[in-house]
């Protein structure tokens, strides 16, 4: 049963790494057609009703006791209205690039809250090392194609900043108080209104007449909503129930390495040398930070032979 469970927390982290790997090149695409606001919004409303599908079919009931509806509140702002937001709007300052860079300081953020949340889940030197390796990764993959301007750029790059603390929050809120809630029902009420919400925005400051609903607006939007929403947002959550907090953020570093192949073998972006370089830097730290769980699962695999 336990080794079961371990084949499914395994696949589940790689699902997750591959699914929100492949939303940077989809939301590109898709942002040749609309503009962000209204395709992140449409996005959320239609996950939203397939999650509540879902729920119907498999008759999970809306937790709504007073914590539930705190944490469905907190989870609408601070998940999905203003991280996106905030992100999208930043890259009218900052290149992508920059932007993957600075939001893979969110493992950092989540170190810092878990250790102020957890007093008796304490955060080891590997997971620290681990995680700093894993940024540096990330630093050497997109440094040659960056340009800094401090004066023109550092309203972007607090933007992405807030961001990530944000989600590190939401990270640590979750694994700490959400253990009752059912992955699904904790996805539907926050992701509906936080689509509502975010449609509102592009009603009221998009410009409407740029809106292009071809196959490419079409395809991007329904991807991101099954698979890029609902699928790696529901594993996520099942996941955060089974997995130290600090190791499941570690995904933020291998998605955009996800994100370049996928890029240089779909729409012919740049792959270097360079790129192997910092690839090799995030899996060592990935390793480092899940030392010790490696080695208690080789002692106790060596502890069954004998």
């Amino acid at each position: 049963m336990m080794k079961t469970e371990k084949y499914k927390i395994a696949l589940g982290f790689t699902a997750i790494c591959l699914i929100w790997g492949s939303t940077w090149m989809v939301i590109r695409i898709g942002l040749g057609s609309l503009t962000p606001l209204i395709s992140v919004g449409i996005r959320f409303v239609l996950a939203s009703g397939f999650i509540y599908t879902l729920m119907r079919f498999n008759k999970i009931k809306l937790q709504t006791d007073s914590l539930s509806i705190k944490l469905y509140f907190i989870l609408s702002l601070c998940a999905y209205v203003i991280p996106y937001a905030i992100v999208y709007w930043a890259e009218l300052y900052i290149s992508s690039g920059l932007t993957s860079i600075i939001f893979a300081v969110m493992p950092l953020f989540v170190i810092i809250f878990s250790w102020i949340a957890f007093s008796k889940e304490s955060i080891t030197t590997n997971q620290i090392l681990g995680t700093i390796l894993g940024f540096g990764g990330i630093v050497i993959i997109f440094s040659e194609n960056l340009s800094l301007d401090l004066s023109k750029q550092m309203i972007g790059i607090i933007a992405v900043l807030i961001s990530a603390a944000m989600q590190g929050v939401i990270a640590v809120t979750i694994k700490k108080y959400g253990h009752h809630l059912n992955p699904l029902s904790m996805n539907f009420l926050p992701m509906f209104s936080a689509g509502v919400i975010l449609l509102a925005l592009a009603f009221s400051f998009e410009n409407s007449s740029a809106w292009v609903f071809d196959s490419a607006a079409v395809l991007s939007i329904t991807y991101l909503a099954f698979i890029g929403t609902v699928a790696a947002f529901t594993t996520y959550y099942w996941l955060l129930k089974r997995v130290n907090v600090v190791i499941l953020s570690l995904s933020s570093f291998i998605s955009p390495i996800i994100a370049v192949i996928l890029g240089w073998l779909f729409i012919n972006e740049n792959f270097s040398f360079q790129t192997l370089v910092g690839s090799a830097f995030v899996l060592i730290g990935i390793l480092f930070a899940n030392f010790r769980g490696i080695k208690n699962y080789y002692n106790s695999k060596s502890a069954r032979v004998k």
